[in-house]
């Protein structure tokens, strides 16, 4: 499974480039299902791994699914989730978690 194998390539190096994560999804739209698959499936192994890394988990209805990542001095890069598989979510949070921002 490539997201399984995304999560542990980003194992408990979260807090090495990034300050914080949010990730914005809606609870029903077809747009945000792999993200949610993603959250069901991987949330739980990611924050144990990184038990005192905010992971931010923000549901709204109809809004747009998308990755937020807060890096030193403020500096945010936020990616578009809207109509990705679970695999596709995880390799949007691996990129992320591997950039300088």
């Amino acid at each position: 499974n490539m997201a399984a194998a995304s999560v542990r390539v980003i194992g408990n190096t979260l807090g090495r480039n990034l300050k914080e994560i949010r990730i914005h999804l809606c609870q029903r739209s077809p747009a945000s299902q792999g993200v949610r698959d993603f959250i069901e499936q991987h949330y739980v192994s990611l924050k144990k791994a990184n038990p005192e890394f905010p992971i931010l988990i923000r549901e709204c209805s109809d809004v747009q699914p998308k990755l937020w990542a807060r890096y030193a001095f403020g500096r945010e890069r936020s990616v578009p989730l809207n109509n990705l598989n679970v695999d596709q979510v995880a390799k949007a949070l691996e990129n992320v978690v591997i950039a300088k921002a």
